[in-house]
């Protein structure tokens, strides 16, 4: 397979005839743990005049990993996975596919293979014929066996990852072949016409639909099908073409939770079992945390982090990341610190451990950003280091309980165990964890990280 990188991407759309351009200030990427920054190409510049919907995106994609790129509703994630795969026009920055740079490659010669939200299948044809059209239209097809770890050496006309075309007779008998598989697919099958090259596309689409259990589907067309089985037969169809990278553009997004769980494994076990290198796209942290190798967080066009999900959770480079990743988010409580270890609240004062005086020396006297997470506060009793807060919301789930409640202006989550009642105006004392703290600098929304 292989590895994608990103170099100084931007993506700038110009503004309409009349229409006045607003122009976003370009801001420094934020950390992003485990990822090498590449220099800037020549071509890194945005055009002038333009709205940046992307900047400065930098990422390297290691060969067989599974990225997930996660953001809010327009941070420009899907338009990135858009010009990863050539289907927008890149406005500066290379991208890289293998050895092989892509920027001004047709969709067509990438080697890439999507997965599109709406799945995108052909309403008049068969689960068979969606699986199998892109494999009928490469002037190449290799055998049944199409992971990295079995190679079949099968191979009638073409190896798919061959970036030379085939020869022009080639191509002609490759048409007229396929003109004649098609002009008697409909005859009974004794008059049926089916090719070397169609026999090994049979194979190849038998393997991928019982990997995927729809080999009692193959006659369907998507009209009979449910959601769950529509995007399995879109997963079919690309992983049938044993591309270099898959893309998935929030796949799961029109499944129910059930469902969307359930396919969410079954899409984490094959690329597991493909070892293909695929980029993800969602808005779902839930999808992000639970599927990705390494996730990167995005807002407003620009990674904000990149790292394991377990770091993103406890280690956040800053506020959005922090609220972002976690559900329900995290509570941020504005304080004031006191050297050497004090931060101090109309409501409350609280002494922090000592590993955070090393951090802190600079802030003595200033406002600090307190952020804590719903399951690392619990119910207590009264006393000075305690938040006395009022219930407004309670949400019983069964397995947990979560409070929305009150810190006189700040409203805050708290997740508290099932069998404890509360009740809506309820007077509540809350203890904080000390070890489980976050601190953020209230102008930049950056981290402040404990040394």
């Amino acid at each position: 397979m292989a590895q994608v990188v990103l170099e100084n991407v931007y993506k700038s759309y110009s503004p309409r005839k009349g229409e006045r351009a607003v122009i976003p200030v370009p801001a420094e990427p934020l950390l992003a743990q485990g990822n090498e920054i590449p220099q800037a190409s020549d071509k890194s510049s945005p055009s002038s005049g333009s709205t940046n919907v992307l900047r400065r995106i930098n990422l390297t994609i290691h060969d067989g990993e599974f990225m997930v790129l996660v953001g809010p509703s327009g941070c420009g994630k899907s338009t990135l996975l858009r010009l990863i795969a050539g289907l927008e026009e890149l406005t500066g920055g290379n991208i890289w596919v293998g050895e092989t740079l892509v920027n001004d490659l047709p969709p067509k010669e990438r080697d890439i293979a999507m997965v599109f939200q709406n799945y995108a299948l052909y309403p008049h044809m068969s689960v068979y014929d969606n699986i199998a059209f892109g494999l009928r239209r490469t002037s190449r097809v290799v055998g049944a066996g199409f992971t990295n770890q079995s190679p079949n050496p099968r191979d009638i006309s073409l190896n798919p990852h061959r970036s030379a075309p085939a020869p022009v007779g080639e191509q002609f008998s490759n048409l007229a072949e396929n003109m004649l598989v098609g002009m008697t697919r409909s005859l009974p099958k004794g008059l049926r016409y089916i090719s070397d090259r169609e026999k090994i596309i049979q194979e190849r689409v038998l393997a991928v639909a019982q990997l995927l259990q729809i080999d009692s589907l193959l006659h369907r067309l998507p009209k009979q099908l449910s959601g769950g089985q529509k995007q399995r037969v879109a997963l079919g169809r690309a992983i049938a073409r044993n591309p270099q990278v898959f893309l998935m553009d929030e796949p799961l997004s029109n499944l129910d939770a059930k469902l969307r769980a359930e396919t969410r494994a079954q899409i984490v076990k094959l690329q597991r079992q493909l070892g293909i290198t695929t980029i993800y796209v969602t808005h779902d942290q839930t999808e992000a945390m639970t599927m990705g190798d390494r996730i990167a967080v995005m807002n407003q066009g620009q990674i904000q982090q990149i790292a394991h999900p377990l770091e993103l959770y406890n280690r956040p480079a800053n506020q959005f990341v922090a609220q972002f990743i976690g559900s329900p988010p995290m509570n941020f409580i504005p304080v004031q610190f006191q050297a050497p270890l004090l931060i101090t609240h109309p409501l409350f004062r609280l002494t922090l451990p000592d590993i955070w005086e090393r951090s802190l020396k600079k802030y003595d006297g200033r406002e600090l950003t307190l952020g804590i997470r719903p399951e690392h506060v619990s119910l207590s009793l009264p006393a000075p280091k305690n938040l006395p807060v009022l219930v407004e919301l309670v949400e019983a789930l069964g397995n947990e309980t979560y409070l929305s409640v009150r810190l006189g202006d700040t409203p805050l989550q708290v997740r508290i165990a099932p069998d404890r009642l509360a009740r809506i105006g309820e007077q509540l004392m809350l203890a904080i964890a000390p070890e489980k703290i976050h601190l953020f600098d209230p102008e930049t929304g950056s981290a402040i990280f404990a040394k």
